[in-house]
């Protein structure tokens, strides 16, 4: 009986102890998990799937569809990878400096810039280690992407709503 209780309270601590870090440090939370989501989904997609290879979810609207994309958003500036390196690293430094200054009760502000940076982040770890970004979302009516790129684009979005919504008037 003693035991059973010893093992309840490690449990009780250690989903406390979960708990507390999602809690009192969400945001590196957040920017941990979308990376890790990120980097898990396309790593299944390229161990289970061949390159150019399409399996629809949902006939005709949804597929998952293995590419790989050597540009920006859409292909865009393809094959820059020396461009996408640097930029990233840009954005990974202007963050870790501007970030900090965020006040403190400016959560819908953080909340984008980390979907922005995590992203980012995550595009950016494909772009080093291959010089191409694995995409795999694909609705067939729109270019294939992943989920760093979802993130980016909801982070852009929750940013500029802060800017022209949110701010306020300041000298």
């Amino acid at each position: 009986m003693k035991s059973t209780i010893k093992i309840l309270k490690k449990v009780l601590l250690v989903i406390e102890l979960f708990f507390a870090i999602i809690i009192i440090n969400w945001e590196k939370s957040l920017f941990v998990g979308i990376i890790a989501l990120d980097q898990y989904l396309k790593i299944r997609v390229m161990d289970s799937m061949t390159l150019g290879e399409s399996i629809p979810i949902v006939d005709n609207f949804f597929h998952f569809t293995y590419v790989l994309n050597p540009g920006a958003a859409f292909g865009i500036l393809p094959n820059q990878r020396v461009f996408f390196l640097c930029t990233g690293a840009v954005l990974l430094l202007a963050t870790a400096y501007f970030y900090p200054r965020i006040k403190k009760n400016d959560r819908l502000l953080k909340f984008g810039v980390i979907n922005l940076v995590s992203g980012s982040t995550s595009n950016l770890i494909d772009r080093f280690q291959t010089g191409y970004v694995v995409d795999f979302l694909d609705f067939r009516i729109w270019p294939i992407f992943n989920i760093a790129d979802v993130a980016i684009v909801f982070g852009m979005c929750v940013v500029i709503y802060f800017v022209a919504f949110n701010m306020e008037n300041k000298d």
